[in-house]
């Protein structure tokens, strides 16, 4: 049995780190579905399952196969189960944002037309990764920073 405004105690109860986490889960879940939409995603006809040489573009910019658009989907998941709590969160940002360097690094030393490019990935991608890796790690450390610390002192003040 749920209890009313149960849904909304627990949102005012999320801390910033957390509310960060579930809005990039969020995004990331429609982006994946998005990436399977014909006109969203043009040349959707072209979509490979992976490998460079799936045309299809998620909004006409950003290059999207079935595999892409999986690992955004499952990222989005991760994303929104490990916003319910703090710790959780800050490890999904910092972490996540730690997978994203990786991939503009990989983007960058891998030429889009090469085989390794299995994801695949083009120029609007590596610079989105780019922008996601700043913006995960920084809010994961500048917000996990706040919401960890503020744990620990409010559970030291109950003890005492």
């Amino acid at each position: 049995m749920s209890v009313p405004g149960a849904d909304r105690a627990s949102s005012v109860l999320r801390t910033p780190v957390q509310k960060a986490a579930l809005a990039f889960g969020a995004v990331f879940l429609l982006i994946g579905l998005l990436g399977f939409i014909p006109g969203i995603t043009t040349d959707y006809g072209q979509m490979r399952f992976a490998g460079h040489h799936s045309e299809a573009m998620l909004l006409g910019l950003f290059q999207v196969s079935v595999l892409h658009n999986i690992v955004h989907l499952l990222f989005g998941v991760v994303g929104v189960a490990m916003a319910r709590s703090a710790a959780a969160a800050r490890a999904f940002l910092i972490g996540g944002g730690l997978v994203y360097l990786v991939l503009w690094l990989y983007g960058l030393f891998v030429g889009e037309d090469s085989a390794a490019n299995f994801v695949p990935l083009n120029t609007a991608d590596n610079w989105l990764h780019f922008l996601l890796t700043v913006g995960m790690v920084g809010l994961g450390v500048l917000l996990g920073r706040r919401s960890v610390g503020a744990g620990s002192r409010s559970s030291s003040a109950r003890r005492s």
